[in-house]
């Protein structure tokens, strides 16, 4: 893949000086305070087709050129947007076919943004036509640093351009109606199809129940938008063959409590078509819920996810100094808070600290989102004065720049899995919580600073010490093939209740569970007990009681030890945990959802025999996060108080500060939202 070519962690963000011609003064502002806050990159043309191009082929690009002549004074960079995001009024207007189609057949107006008809033969061509005089014009700026695609590709299409492609997508998978028929089992209540004009999308207004059909759905739909993607790259990668490109991935689960990757769209399959993988990252920064360091985890697992999608440094696209938009409470981080969070976005992997936005808007719809320079047009502001601190600290980091996670553990995640599980009926619908409970198991490593790559089935997991893959309710015979071969040779494997349950097609295994699952883990499966929420279950453990939760799978024992076993209900006795030698490796099933205290204690003996533990640091510390980045022979250690408490931690090696040179051993004290960044000699 295409790297772009700079040394600097990156600081800057979303500028968007097309707001702001009328108002000159702003403009040279914004460039004297950029510089004060060591900003040498700006992301620019996002949302600014309108500007670019006021009325069709009216162009006017002087604002933008502008934009690349100071950046080329200053010594910054611009990573340049192609606007397919937010098309122009005219063009909707004129080209009414290019809005989208919402799945009770209501066609769009012109509106909001994300709202195009990915499959539009005149929308396609006419983001190719800026994109390619996008090219042209800014291609061999000595400025440009990558393209930014579109921005936080989302949504779905159900006009006939789409519904025609949705049957040309399933004549190409499955060949024939006979098959769709099978596959989605479709003589229940008497569907099957007899011709392929009756194929339509799921919607409200007809099919909306058959999960295999929904399945197929969503992966035509990521499909869709990476061939709309791929489309619009075409000019970009035939002008500029040696430049970068990326799309910002997102996260959600704000509302909920929870923070994970957008689930909409299957990122492992589009980060294969980006060079760098990017995210826009916004975890809810003190809350009332959770505290800071439990909030941390979570955002310390979805860095996790998306660095491991390439298995090199990604990029932080955009994130907040001080507040969003759109919680139902938009809250301020405290003070230290924003360097905190932006070092953990490092620590994790990212090559840089992009923000949304550089100046707050006076108006609109984000008018209140968090910006480096506020409404107030002071440099005086906190948040401004962090950010110049932060920008200052990360100028001296550019060593880190490149430099590479190396982990033992990896936990497996499956967006088609996911999808499967989540449309599914039975069990407890607000209760499935798939990527929530893989964080719970994360939690165990992130507290004692092991470091732990997301991948899915379909990655090579072969030379990691331990798998964890609980949950994997969607499996294929080549995901049971995998994870056999990989115990068989040496690996430690985890997995759990929901694991085996369907196939590709959303399909249940008529029999026993999986011969493939019997043999790797000894056991069969018999049945799951769904609890309400206000419900626990006991299991004996070590001869501790801990509770269960949510759901507990009954099995019978075939070949493995049972390590744990339920205290009541009509399955008192029965394994909750079994272990299973086979071949050279050992597959663990857990029965149960447990909370994180059985998970630690349960881990603990693997990471002790699987000699995992960081040599960094002699025990962890829940509040205080330690990751560590690898290059050229050096180690380059983030140290992170995720509390309002000073910390203590004592280090097993020497180790030298980055930033002052200060040589440092055995115990030091990190004040409340303290980071400090160390190195030392990978031997």
């Amino acid at each position: 893949m295409i790297q772009y070519n700079d040394q600097r962690l990156l600081h800057g963000g979303d500028y968007n000086p097309e707001q702001w011609l009328d108002y000159p003064e702003v403009l040279a502002k914004d460039l004297e305070l950029m510089k004060k806050a060591n900003v040498n990159t700006v992301t620019v043309g996002i949302f600014s087709w309108s500007s670019l191009e006021p009325r069709e082929g009216e162009y006017h690009f002087e604002w933008l050129d502008k934009v690349f002549e100071e950046m080329n004074k200053m010594g910054g960079r611009v990573i340049l947007a192609t606007p397919s995001g937010g098309r122009p009024q005219w063009l909707s207007e004129k080209y009414p076919q290019v809005n989208r189609t919402n799945a009770l057949g209501q066609k769009h107006r012109h509106g909001f943004r994300h709202n195009h008809c990915y499959t539009s033969p005149i929308y396609r061509q006419k983001v190719q036509e800026i994109n390619r005089l996008l090219a042209e014009r800014y291609g061999q700026n000595p400025a440009l640093l990558m393209w930014h695609i579109s921005n936080e590709y989302s949504g779905e299409c159900y006009c006939e351009l789409c519904c025609e492609e949705w049957r040309q997508w399933l004549k190409q998978r499955y060949g024939s109606l006979e098959a769709i028929n099978k596959a989605w089992w479709m003589t229940f209540w008497s569907n099957n199809y007899s011709s392929w004009s009756q194929v339509m999308p799921p919607s409200p207004l007809g099919e909306h129940k058959v999960h295999g059909m929904d399945l197929d759905w969503k992966r035509f739909v990521t499909d869709r938008t990476i061939d709309f993607y791929l489309n619009e790259i075409q000019p970009i990668r035939e002008l500029t063959p040696d430049i970068p490109v990326t799309t910002n991935f997102m996260a959600e689960g704000h509302d909920q409590h929870d923070f994970i990757p957008l689930e909409g769209i299957d990122y492992a399959k589009f980060a294969k078509v980006v060079d760098i993988v990017s995210w826009d990252s916004y975890p809810d920064w003190n809350n009332n819920y959770e505290s800071i360091a439990q909030t941390a985890m979570k955002s310390a697992y979805v860095h996790d996810q998306y660095r491991s999608l390439k298995k090199q440094p990604f990029l932080v696209m955009e994130s907040t100094p001080s507040v969003v938009n759109w919680h139902q409470y938009n809250k301020s981080k405290r003070p230290g808070v924003h360097i905190l969070s932006s070092m953990q976005q490092i620590a994790h992997g990212s090559d840089s600290t992009l923000y949304f936005q550089w100046r707050q808007s006076l108006g609109n719809s984000e008018k209140f989102h968090g910006a480096v320079v506020g409404h107030d047009n002071s440099e005086d502001n906190r948040v401004y004065q962090e950010v110049v601190k932060y920008g200052e600290r990360l100028s001296k980091l550019s060593p880190v720049k490149g430099s590479q996670t190396q982990a033992k553990v990896a936990i497996l995640f499956d967006w088609e899995s996911n999808w499967a599980l989540k449309r599914g009926g039975g069990f407890g619908r607000p209760s499935r919580r798939y990527p929530q409970t893989l964080q719970e198991h994360y939690q165990v490593f992130w507290e004692q600073d092991i470091p732990v790559d997301i991948l899915t089935p379909q990655d090579d997991f072969s030379e990691y010490q331990l798998v964890i893959a609980p949950m994997l309710y969607l499996m294929t015979e080549t995901t049971m093939e995998k994870l056999q071969d990989y115990v068989a040779k040496g690996g430690v494997l985890v997995s759990s209740y929901f694991t085996g349950v369907v196939n590709e097609t959303d399909l249940l295994h008529l029999g026993p569970w999986p011969e493939k699952l019997q043999q790797t883990f000894g056991i069969t499966t018999k049945e799951l007990d769904m609890l309400f929420p206000e419900e626990h279950q006991d299991l004996l453990y070590q001869e501790k009681k801990y509770q269960a939760k949510d759901y507990c799978g009954v099995i019978e024992a075939l070949t493995a030890e049972t390590l744990a076993t339920y205290d009541s209900n009509f399955y008192a006795g029965t394994p909750a945990l079994t272990k299973q030698p086979f071949g050279k490796g050992i597959a663990f099933y857990l029965a149960a959802r447990t909370d994180v205290d059985f998970l630690r204690e349960f881990y603990q003996p693997i990471i002790e025999t699987q000699d995992l533990a960081n040599p960094l640091i002699a025990v962890g510390n829940p509040c205080i996060s330690v990751q560590t980045r690898v290059k050229d022979q050096k180690q380059y250690h983030f140290m992170m108080n995720f509390s309002e408490k000073r910390q203590r931690v004592t280090l097993q090696q020497t180790v030298r500060d980055l930033e002052c040179d200060e040589e440092l051993s055995g115990t030091t004290d990190l004040a409340p939202y303290e980071v400090r960044v160390f190195f030392t000699e990978k031997n």
